[in-house]
């Protein structure tokens, strides 16, 4: 069985907030707090309603999300 991960690079996010706009389930912010280059970043506010449905990293200038399928340990094929 397979589960997904998400991650936000917060050094490489600008804060543009494209991402917060086209979430469908309003998962994500923008942070209070700065990055390495200045920005404040995005952040899931709300993980557990992610359905990780990718349009924030579609929408994303900077590449700086992603979402990608993990095989769980002892998982048969």
């Amino acid at each position: 069985m397979a589960s997904s991960s998400y991650f936000i690079d917060a050094d490489r996010c600008k804060g543009c907030g494209l991402c917060v706009t086209v979430c469908p389930k309003k998962v994500l912010e923008i942070s209070g707090a700065v990055n390495a280059k200045g920005y404040f970043p995005a952040y899931q506010a709300r993980p557990e309603d992610c359905v990780k449905c990718t349009t924030c990293c579609i929408m994303c200038p900077d590449v700086a999300i992603t979402i990608c399928e993990e095989e769980q340990a002892g998982a048969a094929s």
